[in-house]
């Protein structure tokens, strides 16, 4: 026998009985961002390896160690996209969409990195992310955080998630505070964790959001960013808090928030919850103004958030906010050799007259008694048997309900309907 070939660890079926709980989250999300306007864009999950190390940096954890990257026939470097704002600006870039319009883009799909898995966090995973464009103003960040806020409260989950909100501040200012962090991180080096110490000349910030107890209550004591903020910075950091208490939206600041991609400035957020282990974080985004330059267009400002599915799936499945969804409606049984040669045509005829109805045909030759355990199994309300003359409605979970034989295919749409 040969040797049975398995999923690439790290990268999930979706299997039949886990695809309602999928659809119905998606099918919310592109509700949602209908209602504000949002317009889709779809874009490939194989990208130049230089889109990434330009745009998330060359010294993140996503490009040192978890990029899928390869060489093609061609010698071209390429890499599975980790992530999508860098590909959305990418592609706004090259087809214009950017230049003097203020588009509202979301996308959903997956994405790869190669990390350890774990509960909800996969190789391949799935996002759906937005980025609004051209836009500069506080209000815009405030619309991104609300579009989140609504989700919450479609998904019934507004009391599972908190918002976490921080500033960036500009790239000058933030620099200034790189550097004094730096120098004072340098004076408690022997009490940080092998990874900070490393990170203090390549990415200091990211010590900020360090999981290390010991680095934790060394930074308790560290400058705060909010003390380095340039004006412009506060100014517009004020208008998006003034904007979210008016909307009645509540949140923490954080200022150990700083996000990993070396993009964000000014604004970042997360939506964290407790429910789902020491992983809380459900949604996060912020402002990026420098990267359309950075990737080759003119300066525009920016800002976006991205949500993982599958921990958005599991969050909901712990709440129990999936919506039990019916798999089969009619169950279309023949009675004899003669019913099975019209019962496909039957199955098509009342498709067409009761449009949204699931109808599943039976197939197979067995007896009835077989056929109707299997129609009790699929989970169908009824049961439509079908005779060389006329039809029997039988009642699958409603057994007090009277069994009705009718004449004409009208005759059963009109009553399962």
């Amino acid at each position: 026998m040969a040797k049975s070939i398995q999923a690439i660890r790290g990268m999930n079926d979706i299997l039949p009985g886990q695809s309602p709980a999928w659809q119905y989250v998606e099918s919310v999300l592109r509700d949602v961002a209908a209602a504000y306007t949002y317009q889709e864009i779809r874009m490939p999950v194989l990208e130049s390896t230089d889109l990434f190390k330009r745009s998330i940096g060359e010294v993140t954890d996503i490009v040192e160690k978890e990029m899928y990257t390869f060489d093609d026939r061609n010698g071209d470097s390429l890499t599975l996209r980790p992530e999508g704002t860098a590909s959305c600006v990418r592609a706004g870039n090259e087809h214009g969409l950017l230049y003097n319009q203020t588009p509202r883009l979301w996308y959903m799909g997956p994405m790869f990195r190669h990390e350890r898995p774990q509960k909800g966090r996969y190789r391949q995973f799935h996002q759906f992310g937005l980025e609004a464009f051209g836009m500069e103003g506080p209000e815009i960040d405030a619309e991104v955080i609300l579009f989140s806020a609504r989700l919450w409260q479609a998904f019934g989950i507004s009391e599972q998630v908190q918002l976490q909100l921080n500033s960036l501040a500009s790239n000058e200012a933030r620099a200034r505070y790189r550097e004094a962090l730096r120098e004072f991180l340098r004076e408690h080096e022997a009490q940080l964790d092998e990874d900070s110490k490393r990170r203090l000349d390549t990415n200091v910030l990211r010590v900020l959001d360090s999981k290390s107890a010991e680095t934790q209550a060394v930074l308790a004591h560290a400058p705060k960013l909010s003390e380095y903020w340039d004006d412009a910075s506060r100014e517009h950091f004020d208008g998006l808090c003034k904007r979210l208490d008016a909307a009645g939206i509540d949140y923490v600041l954080n200022e150990r928030l700083v996000r990993g991609l070396d993009y964000y400035n000014r604004t970042v957020f997360e939506w964290v919850t407790t429910e789902l282990g020491a992983q809380g974080t459900v949604c996060a985004g912020g402002r990026y103004d420098g990267l359309v330059e950075q990737l080759g267009g003119k300066p525009t400002p920016a800002v976006g958030f991205a949500m993982g599915i599958e921990r958005l799936v599991l969050l909901l499945e712990s709440q129990e906010k999936i919506p039990v969804t019916q798999t089969v409606d009619v169950y279309v049984i023949a009675v004899d050799a003669d019913a099975e040669l019209i019962a496909p045509a039957v199955a098509e005829k009342l498709r067409s007259q009761a449009p949204g109805l699931k109808v599943q045909l039976h197939s197979g030759s067995q007896n009835m008694k077989k056929k109707l355990i299997k129609a009790d199994k699929s989970g169908a309300d009824y049961a439509l048997i079908v005779r060389s003359d006329d039809y029997e409605i039988k009642h699958l979970r409603d057994r007090e309900q009277e069994d009705r034989i009718v004449t004409t295919i009208g005759d059963v749409a009109a009553v399962l309907i």
